[in-house]
């Protein structure tokens, strides 16, 4: 038969354990967790991952497509650094 003691300790121990959860949970930097979810969808949006896996044609449209529309981004970036920029 527990005594009030040991319940007692075992409900500082819960209380303890839950301060220790939030305290980690709240403690991880914003910034770093945010970079790292847009740098895992900026990954799975350039493999294709939204693609149905049972068309490898579709697969590989959709990447190409995707890498020449980054090749095409960084040409106009350029192109707009160079003539407004460097002169």
């Amino acid at each position: 038969m527990p005594n009030r003691r040991d319940e007692a300790e075992a409900e500082r121990a819960r209380e303890a354990a839950a301060l220790l959860d939030r305290v980690n949970r709240d403690a991880e930097t914003v910034g770093a967790s945010s970079l790292v979810r847009v740098a895992e969808a900026t990954r799975d949006h350039f493999a294709a991952r939204d693609a149905s896996d049972s068309d490898p044609i579709e697969l590989w449209g959709r990447r190409i497509g995707r890498a020449l529309a980054l090749i095409l981004v960084a040409v106009l970036l350029f192109q707009l650094v160079a003539t407004y920029l460097l002169p």
